[in-house]
């Protein structure tokens, strides 16, 4: 009994809070009225009042609990190849049944749904088994329980986990890797996974995915398996395999195109003529602007320890078929030049070359190509050295001889005082003619190896834009199989 006073007049109150018999005053029967709680709280007390949250939810130890799996790709943050660590933005649903909590709506004005601390609850220990490290995740404190004690565990995760990346296809490369969700202690008989949906809602939900950035999610496959470690227990495990291409655009646009751009200006100045030195220096330009791209780009590419990608190969054979092109137009630079010490073509070149490379190249002049020596050398070939005997000599110095000893003849006691210049004439003119058979015999040189340096500039071109293009071809064929992939 509780006695108290209101308006300087007591009252007596049973534990039932009810008045005595005598008492009718109205305000005490409103202090006195009983006060109920929020059904919420209720609820709440109800349930967690006697929870024991350190053993598993069953009233039967036999009894599994089956824990139901979902996953939805909010976005990919980023892909260290270098590391060989994916970072993912997943949104993780879990759901599974508690038998200590469940109600009766009926008795709390039909409520069928609660939200409870996750930390007053018993929870799985559902792992990911390619963890590497912790992500900045929100912390979601509270989980839905339904009144057939159905708990729904909803949370966003910032995922890093290992992930095997092959980079050999970069740009145009597809990574594969994989998300294992099993319980790090529980065996099969006390915890079975399974998936929330169905497998094809799950490979093809691109609902929350943010898809503005570097990589594209083409699905997210989902299996179920059941293992053992060295023929201990069975553990269930559920493994979502995330698909992911790269948006090749940027890279096409930084990387390849340029390379491609300086492989044609090389291909170009094939055609500078290669008497002239300019094409050794543009080939030269050429090769150092191509060096100064790889540095730049270098920090692009990915780098890995077990691998180099295949645009990596791409660019050093780029840079091998420049030196080849560069050292290709030395060589036919120093066969058109400074022929002077050089010894006639040899027959077998002017054969080969002149000739059969000719007919094979479809040379339009090859008829020019193929007289090594011109008419003007063959009629200086006719002119031959002046002896002292006379024998070979030509008409017009014949005839300086035939007068010279008709003189002497004519008058043998008489001294020919011209005679002396005369010879010295002959002299100066036979060494005139010496050199300029010599300055033709060079001439003619010089001209065979010209057209030997043409004819071997065009096969090496040939041959050089062939092998350019076959390479091409095949690299352009390998991207666009993966990029379709």
């Amino acid at each position: 009994m509780l006695l108290f006073k209101l308006d300087g007049e007591p009252y007596l109150v049973s534990e039932g809070r009810q008045l005595a018999a005598s008492c009718s005053h109205p305000r005490v029967m409103a202090a006195t009225a009983p006060v109920r709680a929020p059904a919420l709280r209720r609820l709440a007390h109800h349930l967690l009042a006697h929870y024991q949250k350190g053993t598993r939810p069953v009233r039967d130890w036999r009894t599994t609990t089956n824990v139901a799996l979902d996953l939805m790709v909010y976005a990919i943050l980023s892909v260290d190849e270098k590391n060989q660590v994916l970072t993912t933005y997943i949104w993780y649903r879990q759901h599974w049944t508690d038998e200590f909590l469940k109600w009766d709506p009926a008795h709390f004005d039909n409520l069928t749904e609660i939200s409870l601390p996750v930390e007053s609850i018993w929870v799985p220990d559902i792992l990911i088994n390619e963890f590497v490290d912790v992500g900045k995740s929100p912390h979601i404190p509270y989980v839905y329980v339904s009144h057939h004690g159905e708990v729904q565990n909803l949370k966003p995760i910032q995922v890093m986990t290992a992930c095997s990346l092959d980079i050999y296809n970069f740009p145009f490369d597809v990574q594969n890797c994989s998300l294992t969700f099993t319980s790090w202690l529980h065996h099969i008989r006390d915890i079975n996974l399974s998936l929330w949906r169905q497998p094809e809602l799950v490979k093809f939900d691109r609902s929350v995915f943010m898809n503005q950035g570097e990589w594209e999610l083409l699905y997210v496959l989902s299996r179920f398996r059941e293992f053992s470690v060295k023929s201990s227990d069975s553990y269930a495990e559920m493994k979502f395999y995330v698909v992911i291409r790269r948006r090749p655009l940027f890279y096409t646009v930084s990387l390849l195109l340029p390379s491609i751009f300086l492989m044609v200006m090389d291909i170009v100045g094939f055609y500078l003529p290669p008497h002239s030195g300019e094409r050794v220096s543009f080939k030269i330009t050429l090769l150092l602007g191509y060096s100064v791209f790889l540095i730049i780009v270098s920090d692009t590419l990915p780098a890995t320890a077990v691998g180099t990608p295949l645009i990596g190969i791409y660019f050093v054979v780029c840079m091998a078929l420049l030196v080849i092109s560069l050292t290709e137009t030395i060589l036919i630079v120093r066969l058109v030049h400074k022929q002077d010490l050089q010894p006639h073509v040899p027959e077998w070149v002017k054969h080969l070359l002149l000739e059969k490379a000719t007919i094979l190249l479809c040379i339009r002049d090859r008829k020019k190509f193929s007289q090594s020596r011109t008419p003007s050398l063959d009629t200086s070939r006719q002119v031959e050295n002046h002896d002292s005997t006379g024998k070979g000599c030509t008409e017009r110095t014949c005839g300086n001889r035939s007068s010279l000893g008709a003189l002497q003849s004519s008058t043998p006691t008489q001294p020919f005082f011209g005679s002396a210049a005369l010879q010295e004439v002959l002299r100066e003119t036979t060494a005139i003619r010496q050199l300029l058979e010599k300055r033709e015999e060079f001439r003619d040189v010089a001209r065979e190896w010209l057209q030997v340096g043409y004819v071997l500039d065009i096969l090496l071109f040939r041959v050089y834009l062939a092998a350019v293009l076959a390479y091409s071809i095949t690299l352009g064929t390998l991207w666009s199989v993966w990029r379709d992939a």
